[in-house]
């Protein structure tokens, strides 16, 4: 059977308080020394009893793990640093992005005819050369793309024809045997 939970509080008893002190800095530190010796960890302990009185656990050197611990909480804080920084970046590159867009869409109006008003006469002419010229790959992408057509279909046109040549020869060939066999036939029942 198990201890009944105590309520943590503050001991109000001074005696046993300093009792309580006393057992649970030994259990404290028991913990410590585990902790060190099945882990591997490097574990640093201090404690200050309410009087002032310094209790400590150190596995290693306790500096050298507090310095150890001061370069790590500085490293944090500059790893802070660099995710603003990060941040920062990210938001300039999304500010870009969004700019970017705009010009494309609006670029993507004055090529379909909507927004005109806002261009210049030079922007005008600027814009009705870059559809000529687009006018001129379509129209060459699709003449390239019927003389393929045109080329296949003729290819196609052959193969019939001599599939047909093949399919009369073949018809031929049978109404000879059948006229062969009508011929024949009745020399065979007499």
């Amino acid at each position: 059977m198990g201890r009944g939970k105590i309520e943590i509080k503050r001991i109000e008893n001074t005696t046993n308080r300093q009792v309580t002190f006393c057992k649970r800095r030994n259990g404290l530190l028991k913990k410590a020394y585990e902790l060190s010796v099945l882990c591997d960890a490097e574990v640093a302990l201090i404690v200050f009893s309410s009087r002032g009185r310094l209790y400590e656990y150190s596995n290693n050197n306790i500096r050298s793990t507090i310095e150890r611990y001061k370069k790590a909480c500085s490293d944090h804080s500059s790893a802070s640093t660099t995710t603003e920084i990060d941040a920062q970046y990210y938001q300039q590159e999304s500010a870009k992005l969004r700019q970017q867009i705009q010009m494309l869409q609006n670029s993507n109006r004055h090529l379909m005819g909507d927004a005109l008003s806002t261009l210049t006469v030079e922007e005008l002419k600027q814009l009705e050369n870059r559809l000529e010229r687009g006018i001129t790959r379509i129209r060459s992408k699709k003449h390239e793309m019927l003389l393929a057509e045109i080329e296949y279909f003729q290819k196609r046109e052959i193969e019939l024809e001599n599939e047909n040549l093949c399919l009369r020869t073949k018809i031929t060939d049978v109404e000879r045997i059948q006229q062969v066999n009508m011929v024949s036939g009745p020399e065979l029942n007499a």
